[in-house]
Formats: structure tokens, C-alpha cells, sequence
């Protein structure tokens, strides 16, 4: 059966380079279109001098080729030719491996939505007290840089506190979620922590467990941060208490 065309053992990306001027020297410039060209290498190239082919019996430096030895000014460049890669396939599934693969080549723009990027953890175990209504950090605090300004950040939070109020029967205080200056998390009576009892005073330990999902929308560092206050005047909110350990863990999430 008969066949138009060309089989792909003939097909190459063949670049012709510029002729050299030859004066005298070893070495000259490699230029295309009077622009300097490196090419991948000495054996990729074929050069005609005065009629006789030239190959793999020079040398080459970036952009430059060096005969070895002076090349006559009288000398004529038939031709200069550069052989790239040649024909291009596509590789067959389950082929590339992980080493052929450069650091950091696989962007989050190239990963379906849900996928967890990187993960930073922190943890705090100093006991701080606020008994102002004015919230104040509670030390727990970590930084994540997203990788993209379309992915999100996962924020799990764990944190132990104890509130108490003396002389009463009741004791309140909140706790709040803090992305930089902003609550993202908190700062109302959704968030805060009350007990009853019918002893003189109110006191009750807890752990404050929440889960956030943030999106920032920036690929600067952000730093995610709890803050405490009490709640009303006799009440004192305390978080780890008697150095309690107290984590939070931040996820980015392709987007």
C-alpha cells in the first residue's frame, strides 16, 4: 500500500544558523538571525567548510565553537546547521516518574479543588489571664503563606480555658479567631462560654474546639490567632490553665 508523506524517522526541528565568516581564528561566535544561539550541543550541530562536513571535530561553549585550530580567512561556510530534540511524543500513561518531575513543577493551579497543599502547627501551654472585657492574645498563634489566592485555609483550633467568677453564680467569657487585625471567628454571645451553679462562686474548665474555613485571597504570610476577654464585670477568663496545651493547625486547601 502506497504511503503520502513522511515517516517520523524523517521529521526533526532542523534550525539553520547563521554561515560564519571565517578570519584567521579557531573559535567564533554562533549566531541565528544575527542573534546568538546555544545549542544543546557540539554533536548537534553540522557545518560544511569549503565543501567538506563538518562534525564532532569541534568543540562548543554556550555560543561559541572552537575548530581546535585556525580556520583560514579564505575558508568558505557552506552551511551551518543546528539538529534540535527532533519529534516530540506523547508519553504513554504511567510513564513519568516522579523523578523526571523538577521541584515545585506541579502548581496548585494544576491540582483539582479539595487538595490539602501544606499543613503548619503550633501549640501553647502558658497559662494567660484576661479579666477585662477587652479581648487580649491568648499566645496561641501560627503563620501559613497560601500558595495561590484562589485556595483556602482550614483552621482547627483546640484550646483549654477556665472561667470563673467570684461571688457569683454565673461566669461568662468568649474566645475569638483573629486572621492578622481581623475576627474571622467570634467576638459575639454565639461564642461565649457561661456555667450556672449554686455554690458562692462560678468556675467551670473547658476546651474551646472550632473549625474554620478562611479565605484569604492573598498569597502574603497570613497569621491566625485566638484572643480571650471575660464577659461581664467579677468574671476572669483563663486559657491554659495550669499549662494545659492548647494547638491549632492550619491547612491550605486547593481552591
Amino acid at each position: 500500500m502506497s504511503y503520502i508523506g513522511r515517516g517520523t524517522d524523517k521529521i526533526s526541528n532542523i534550525e539553520i544558523l547563521d554561515n560564519i565568516t571565517f578570519d584567521g581564528s579557531s573559535s567564533y561566535s554562533i549566531t541565528k538571525s544575527s542573534v546568538a544561539f546555544v545549542p544543546n550541543s557540539a554533536q548537534s550541530l553540522l557545518i560544511s567548510i569549503d565543501g567538506v562536513v563538518q562534525a564532532t571535530n569541534f568543540s562548543v561553549s554556550t555560543s561559541t565553537i572552537d575548530f581546535g585550530v585556525a580556520i583560514a580567512g579564505t575558508s568558505t561556510c557552506d552551511f551551518f546547521l543546528h539538529y534540535g530534540t527532533g519529534l516530540i511524543t506523547t508519553p504513554a500513561d504511567g510513564t513519568v516518574t516522579t523523578a523526571k518531575l523538577g521541584d515545585g513543577a506541579v502548581t496548585s493551579a494544576k491540582l483539582s479543588a479539595g487538595k490539602v497543599l501544606q499543613v503548619v502547627q503550633a501549640t501553647h501551654a502558658t497559662q494567660v489571664v484576661n479579666n477585662t472585657t477587652t479581648y487580649a492574645d491568648s499566645g496561641l498563634t501560627a503563620s501559613i503563606t497560601p500558595i495561590s489566592t484562589s485556595n483556602k485555609i482550614l483552621v482547627l483550633v483546640n484550646q483549654p480555658f477556665l472561667i470563673t467568677h467570684v461571688g457569683g453564680t454565673i461566669a461568662g467569657g468568649a474566645i475569638r479567631l483573629m486572621r492578622d487585625t481581623t475576627v474571622i471567628l467570634g467576638g459575639d454571645e454565639r461564642f461565649e462560654l457561661f456555667v450556672g451553679t449554686t455554690a458562692s462562686d462560678a468556675a467551670m474548665y473547658g476546651r474551646n474546639n472550632f473549625t474554620f474555613l478562611d479565605s484569604p485571597s492573598s498569597t502574603s504570610a497570613q497569621t491566625y490567632k485566638t484572643q480571650l476577654a471575660r464577659y461581664q464585670a467579677g468574671d476572669e477568663m483563663v486559657t491554659s490553665p495550669s499549662s494545659m496545651e492548647a494547638t491549632i493547625i492550619l491547612m491550605e486547601v486547593s481552591g
